[in-house]
């Protein structure tokens, strides 16, 4: 059996490499994509501290989290899609326009 530290480890790592592949690349899907990996990695260090210390309310946040990150793709996706239509570009540097 795999220790929870190992898990928890795993979700640090993941973590990490959302964040870095969110300020690295430049292109809008791929900084979501990004998000959900980081939202992926939270899943997982409350789900290795809930095996860790034997409670289930770890498993329940995951569960509220895991809707929230699909309602959020929903929307995401969506306003994505928008964004390619009206600018045929997913670029960021080039959608700095947008503001105000």
């Amino acid at each position: 059996m795999i220790p929870p530290p190992a898990f928890l480890f795993l979700a640090v790592l993941l973590f990490g490499l959302g964040v870095l592949a969110f300020f690295v690349k430049k292109d809008l899907l791929t900084q979501f994509m990004a998000v959900e990996i980081m939202l992926n990695a939270g899943n997982l260090a409350f789900l290795s501290l809930a095996k860790a210390f034997g409670r289930a309310e770890g498993q329940a946040l995951v569960l509220f989290v895991i809707t929230v990150a699909a309602a959020e793709a929903v929307v995401g996706l969506a306003i994505i899609v928008v964004v390619f239509r009206q600018r045929r570009s997913l670029r960021t540097d080039e959608l700095k326009d947008l503001k105000g």
